[in-house]
């Protein structure tokens, strides 16, 4: 009976002992059943009253270039709950021991130290930071975290509890970033597999913004990406974070070549009546990502391609500090932004310091250079001391990294990508609509859909038979593998051929075909292959119970993204810029088999057969490594060409 009361009194006690600023600033503590627009309020009247009476900047953070740095990343840990392909390897990577990683009590230190010389902006970041058990509690003292305690507290532990807030003891009290009198803003970069279950504590402790990394609208393509499945729960925690008023929800999306830079218009469609930003971001240099500027999509590519879609867009006004630079659709609720790290650095307006999970402050992202604060605060160095080693390192801070950029500039770009991998589409399940359609319906009800079945057709054999392709339309030509579809077909055509290898000069040393003078001509390839699975696998595959995953749409995954990399696989190619691919799987229940078809088409002066033949090579070789743990007795088989049409040669069709 004693519980509401005590928790009543715990709330007056807890906001008269609560440090005030210095100022006279006010600082709130949100209160359960608090409504996101009166928390917003609070907050905006919060920021101007630090505005009006803001202190001169510390000269510790002030850098030889007259750079202040108001904002600080915080590294909260060095795990992640995905593996994204840009980011580490499938295995993960090296993890500091917990010994030498920050306690809570050392990011608080260290937040305190640098709010109170001047930054007022805080983003938590990983690895994946909400996987860190006491988040909630570093960014503010959470009120069901409170009552809970007050529940099973004892009159002793009660009394014990009170007077360490009081003296600034307990981990509730310590662990407060909102607390900070200067600190205007607690942000959190997420992948957002945690953040549905999460936002709502977050949210009444005191986080203000968010950024949700999110590559692709394609589920299929997401468990691609990331290695883990989880889209359905990403969607969910966007949801979420825009039913409890943050606005802008900031959605980070890396671009690729080859991998998401057709799904650029779905992005920016999501912000016709959704208050998204949607940020496109160059890709970027990091350890383990195998970088390749042939992968970089450039700010002006990207732009292009959006201004062909809707001519009308519009700049937006940024801050001097921005790194992102802001447009707006007319009529559209939310905005898209390009993060230009590549082609149009920010270094003379960055105003960003990075503190590591394991205590090393960076003052550049791209530089190696790093200072140990942990190191100096086991040490039992002092505030002012600490203060000398961070002026120190921000004073050392280069003007830009000019070595990287030049390495960018100096480097051949990468060619523009016309063609686009077709959204996934499965036959006789789905209706034909954009993915940013499919996804805009996430937000129409509370609950977030999942993941439709895996498509299958009743066969006249009683069996069911799964049918994929990555074909868009489902015309008159659209049905998927079918007997008759394999059936022979009589060569049409002059077939003209040569009795000379044009890869090899006159001397036998390999050489390039020079196409420079050849006639553009529509071109069309495909070519097959098949994978004899056995029982056992062809099983797994048909009922979708491999742990690794859906078998046949990594394989047409993998076979969309072979195709489109051909020329770099096979040294004497040229490249290609495909207007089209499709990759199609059947299931051969006869022969506990999987028959792959791919086709290709591409306006040009050469031909598209190797790109089919890798695409449907490359699919079998990843059907194979999918099953491999199951049964070592797979078959890749029957590799060939079934036709060509297009240029001097003629056509050719497989008898």
């Amino acid at each position: 009976m004693a519980a509401r009361p005590l928790s009543r009194m715990l709330r007056r006690l807890l906001r008269s002992s609560a440090r005030s600023c210095s100022s006279g600033a006010p600082v709130t503590q949100p209160c359960p059943g608090e409504s996101a627009r009166a928390a917003s309020e609070e907050l905006s009247r919060r920021r101007q009253f630090l505005r009006e009476h803001a202190a001169p900047f510390s000269a510790f953070l002030t850098d030889s270039f007259g750079r202040q740095h108001s904002y600080l990343r915080i590294s909260l840990t060095e795990k992640c709950n995905l593996r994204c392909q840009y980011c580490m390897p499938e295995e993960g990577v090296p993890l500091t021991p917990k010994a030498n990683l920050l306690t809570t009590e050392e990011i608080l230190t260290l937040a305190r130290l640098f709010v109170k010389e001047g930054v007022d902006k805080i983003r938590l970041t990983g690895g994946e930071p909400l996987i860190r058990p006491d988040v909630v509690d570093i960014v503010g003292l959470s009120w069901v975290f409170i009552e809970t305690y007050v529940y099973i507290a004892s009159w002793k532990q009660l009394v014990w509890w009170l007077e360490g807030c009081s003296q600034w003891h307990c981990p509730c009290s310590k662990a407060q970033l909102q607390r900070l009198e200067g600190l205007r803003t607690i942000g959190v970069t997420t992948n957002g597999i945690n953040l549905a279950r999460l936002l709502p504590q977050l949210q009444k402790a005191g986080l203000s913004a968010i950024n949700i990394s999110l590559d692709t609208l394609v589920p299929a393509k997401f468990e691609f990406i990331v290695r883990r499945k989880g889209f359905h729960k990403v969607m969910e925690g966007i949801h979420k974070a825009i039913e409890l008023g943050y606005n802008p929800v900031k959605v980070n999306c890396v671009v690729m070549r080859g991998l998401n830079e057709d799904e650029l218009l779905d992005f920016a469609a999501l912000t016709e009546g959704l208050p998204l930003d949607v940020r496109f971001i160059e890709y970027m240099p990091f350890d383990g990502n195998k970088w390749n500027f042939k992968k970089m999509v450039s700010y002006k590519e990207m732009l292009d391609t959006v201004r062909q879609q809707w001519p009308e867009l519009e700049k937006v006004p940024e801050e001097e500090s921005s790194t992102a630079k802001a447009f707006k659709i007319p009529g559209f609720q939310g905005q898209i932004s390009f993060i230009t790290s590549m082609s149009e650095h920010f270094c003379g307006t960055c105003n960003r310091l990075r503190i590591t999970a394991d205590g090393n402050l960076k003052v550049c992202l791209f530089g190696n250079s790093e200072v140990s604060l942990r190191d100096h605060l086991r040490a039992g160095a002092s505030e002012q001391e600490l203060l000398r080693i961070i002026g120190a390192a921000v004073g050392r801070k280069k003007r830009q990294h000019a070595e990287l950029f030049l390495m960018f500039h100096n480097s051949p770009p990468g060619n523009p990508s016309i063609f686009s991998w077709d959204p996934l589409h499965v036959q006789g399940l789905r209706p034909r609509m954009s993915f940013s359609s499919q996804v805009a319906t996430l937000w129409k009800g509370c609950r977030v859909p999942q993941t439709p079945p895996l498509a299958q057709q009743r066969l006249g054999s009683g069996s069911f038979q799964r049918h994929y392709t990555s074909r868009a339309d489902s015309n008159a030509n659209s049905k998927c593998l079918s007997p008759g579809s394999w059936a022979s077909a009589a060569p049409s055509g002059p077939q003209l051929t040569s009795e000379q290898l044009t890869h090899v000069d006159s001397e036998g040393r390999a050489a390039m075909v020079d196409v420079g003078r050849k006639p553009d001509t529509e071109r069309v390839a495909v070519a097959s292959a098949v994978v004899l699975l056995g029982p056992v696998a062809f099983k797994l595959v048909q009922q979708n119970q491999l742990k690794k995953g859906d078998a046949l749409v990594v394989a047409q995954l993998a076979g969309v993204q072979a195709a489109k990399v051909t020329s770099q696989l096979i040294p004497l190619c040229h490249h290609v810029a495909l207007s089209h691919i499709q990759v199609q799987l059947e299931l051969d229940s006869t022969r506990h088999a999987v028959k792959i078809r791919a086709s290709c088409r591409a306006r040009g002066p050469t031909g598209v057969e190797m790109e089919a033949l890798t695409s449907a090579a490359v699919a079998a070789l990843t059907l194979y490594d999918m099953c491999k743990a199951v049964s070592r007795d797979i078959v890749l088989e029957e590799i060939k060409l079934i036709s060509k049409t297009g240029g001097q040669r003629g056509d050719f069709h497989r008898a």
